[in-house]
């Protein structure tokens, strides 16, 4: 039987876009609002951003969240 491709998580993709951007935490951290700590946490996985700072931090990277087709 074949093998399901692991889905893709948009807190991975986030996590990489952050680690890749060359923008520090603290500068991230100004200009979207997001406390460094909490980048800090989700940046080694210890928790979540909430969604609409999730938002503001892939706006700042220039992310788009696109659909696939089915």
């Amino acid at each position: 039987m074949p093998r399901k491709k692991k889905p893709i998580r948009m807190s991975d993709v986030l996590r990489t876009a952050i680690a890749e951007s060359g923008h520090t935490r603290y500068r991230i951290a100004l200009e979207t609002g997001v406390p460094q700590t909490s980048l800090m946490r989700f940046m080694r996985g210890e928790t979540s951003l909430r969604l609409d700072k999730a938002d503001a931090v892939a706006e700042f990277l220039g992310l788009e969240l696109v659909q696939k087709p089915k």
